[in-house]
């Protein structure tokens, strides 16, 4: 499970209906839709710092796999969680839906779910 890397996405698959589902405001939608933003992964074994660069804002996670730990989601709220580690993914719950985190063929791969709605974000590495 190696993780540590800069990537760019590439792909996104349902983010519009997902977004609305999870509550995110209609212009935040508008804003994300087609930005490439960028996530810088440190691992440090089972420590993380996950770190999503949009324009002008930058919202980073730290975490150790296992441990309970503060997090923060996009809309800014705070909650408690513990990342969990299945098989090769990341695996946490978030306030109002699932997500997975994998490495399939040097991509990142994070899957959300909620409501019987699945989002799946690609992401390429560019460093």
């Amino acid at each position: 499970m190696a993780f540590t890397g800069k990537y760019e996405v590439e792909s996104q698959e349902n983010y519009d209906t997902f977004m609305t589902l999870i509550g995110i405001p209609a212009e935040q939608i508008e804003k994300g839709r087609n930005f490439k933003y960028t996530t810088e992964v440190v691992q440090n074994g089972n420590d993380f710092t996950w770190s999503q660069i949009y324009p002008g804002f930058t919202l980073t996670n730290k975490f150790t796999v296992g441990q309970e730990s503060e997090m923060e989601t996009m809309a800014g709220k705070k909650f408690k969680t513990t990342v969990r580690q299945e098989g090769g993914k990341l695996v946490v719950d978030f306030p109002k839906y699932h997500h997975t985190t994998e490495i399939v063929g040097g991509k990142l791969v994070e899957t959300s779910a909620a409501g019987g709605i699945t989002f799946v974000r690609t992401s390429k590495k560019v460093a």
